[in-house]
């Protein structure tokens, strides 16, 4: 379990706080002279901040200063999904106040949202879980991801927020980009998905909001309950095919869990540590979601795995531009060829080795 590891912010996301707090004293439910500004260390893409005025806390995130690829770090989109969730919807997110796209008042487009107080926990495996609720958890989170896969998109105001056919085939074309982008030497597993993919894309089409990150690292833990009280980090949000969700959270049953920073689960004694298998989870969602199966699962599988992939080497690159949010990107960005290599082991396998 992680509670929030707040720094001092960090030299290279520096910003002029006294302007910030002009700015936000109209626009605050609670504001008042004073404000504290403090940076959550930890996520490697937009950088957050704890702000405290009032005897109330918030969360700011911003865009990363400096060069960024194209159509990346949208704050824009988060703060609009977030608000019209929680405005037309049960899913559990946190009230977002304020959208900032001036940069004048701190070098970067940014919003405001509620602090939301509870556990995250980063590991599929749940150490730091009562073993009774391991399992609740994990059903928990795919609970919540088969109700936002039910959100009606036009109801809620986001019929917009992205095109309702061909997200698959659209996203295997951006993160081909986006790697290519920030590439900085040779992966042959990279090369051969972006390859195979475009050639292996899922028959059956479906749109429904997606979340791009959806994992446990990004769910918020009530205090003192296996319940799921808030989905954060919506930046890759868009409409577009809710299996890949399912197949990202499912990723942790086919990485390793003796390798530091992958938070896998293959070694792990699923049973003995009362964690779920992926059969069971796979099972709850269909069930939730009234589906009789899930086609190309396998495909779905070696997608998450080559996207993330793609979005690590990302960070890698920013990290040698001396860009990242987190001071060990330089280690994370390390690991985008262990991603491919298991998404590529994937597609060669085919939809019996994936099952």
């Amino acid at each position: 379990m992680s509670e929030p590891q707040l720094v001092e912010v960090l030299p290279a996301h520096r910003f002029d706080e006294a302007r910030l707090a002009a700015y936000l004293r109209d626009r605050l439910p609670a504001m008042d002279e004073h404000l504290l500004v403090r940076q959550f260390q930890g996520g490697q893409s937009n950088p957050t901040f704890l702000l405290e005025t009032a005897g109330r806390r918030y969360v700011l995130r911003k865009k990363p200063p400096g060069r960024i690829l194209p159509s990346a770090h949208m704050v824009e989109r988060e703060y609009r999904v977030i608000r019209a969730l929680g405005e037309h919807t049960a899913l559990p997110v946190p009230p977002a106040h304020v959208l900032c796209e001036d940069e004048r008042v701190i070098g970067t487009p940014f919003y405001v949202m509620d602090y939301v107080a509870g556990r995250v926990i980063e590991h599929p495996a749940l150490a730091a879980a009562a073993r009774e609720e391991r399992r609740p958890i994990h059903f928990a989170a795919i609970d919540t991801l088969a109700a936002l896969y039910q959100v009606d998109v036009e109801a809620v105001g986001l019929a917009d927020y992205g095109r309702s056919q061909g997200y698959v085939a659209r996203q295997i074309k951006r993160w081909s980009g986006q790697y290519e982008a920030s590439r900085t030497g040779d992966m042959p597993a990279m090369e051969k998905l972006m390859r195979w993919l475009p050639e292996h894309v899922p028959a059956r089409d479906e749109s429904a909001i997606a979340h791009g990150d959806y994992r446990l690292g990004n769910l918020m833990l009530a205090p003192d309950a296996p319940r799921i009280i808030a989905i954060l980090d919506w930046e890759l949000s868009t409409v577009g095919h809710p299996l890949s969700d399912l197949a990202y959270y499912c990723l942790a049953y086919h990485l390793p869990a003796d390798q530091p920073g992958m938070r896998g689960l293959i070694g792990t004694d699923l049973a003995a540590e009362g964690i779920p298998g992926e059969a069971e989870l796979l099972e709850r969602y269909c069930r939730q979601t009234g589906r009789d199966g899930l086609e190309d699962w396998h495909v779905f599988l070696a997608f998450s795995l080559f996207r993330l992939a793609a979005i690590v080497q990302g960070v890698y690159a920013r990290a040698l531009q001396g860009n990242a949010s987190n001071a060990d990107a330089l280690q994370v960005g390390q690991r985008a060829g262990i991603l491919a290599e298991a998404g590529w082991r994937i597609a060669q396998q085919g939809a019996r080795g994936a099952a």
